[in-house]
């Protein structure tokens, strides 16, 4: 049975780990590495951010990092190991926090990356709905930049 707890600043090196696999697997440009996530993973802990460990037989196999907002919860980051993916773990740690931890708010926002189709397809299956398009012009040495 999935079960979760919330993380400490003792977590920090797990979470940067993770964190380190979900930006390769989204396709995300950053090089953090595990080292360089591992000070800013603790500010947001130490912070307004809140981060739940996803444990199975007691062996973390994903993550959730949370802000509250006024009348939201903004979901930054949410992983699962890919051993566990397309099993129903990912929807049930999503509902372990709805159920025990979100139910305040209303609403639940993410941010997804146009070209992590997995992800995108992932949220849109357990009720995700677009919400807004968040646009990047690529300054420097874009020929088309030039007139």
């Amino acid at each position: 049975m999935l079960v979760f707890r919330i993380a400490t600043q003792a977590d920090v090196s797990l979470l940067a780990s993770m964190n380190e696999r979900l930006m390769r697997d989204e396709g995300n440009r950053s090089r953090l590495t595990r080292q360089s996530l591992e000070p800013r993973i603790s500010r947001w802990l130490a912070g307004d951010y809140t981060a739940a460990i996803f444990s199975l037989d007691r062996e973390p196999i994903g993550y959730a990092l949370w802000k509250p907002k006024s009348d939201h919860v903004h979901l930054r980051q949410y992983y699962v190991e890919p051993a566990f993916r397309r099993k129903g773990y990912g929807k049930a740690g999503i509902e372990l926090l709805m159920n025990n931890v979100w139910g305040e708010f209303a609403r639940v926002r993410l941010e997804v990356l146009v070209g992590n189709e997995a992800g995108l397809s992932f949220w849109k299956s357990i009720g995700f709905e677009d919400y807004c398009v968040t646009m990047e012009l690529q300054m420097g040495n874009d020929p088309r930049l030039e007139k």
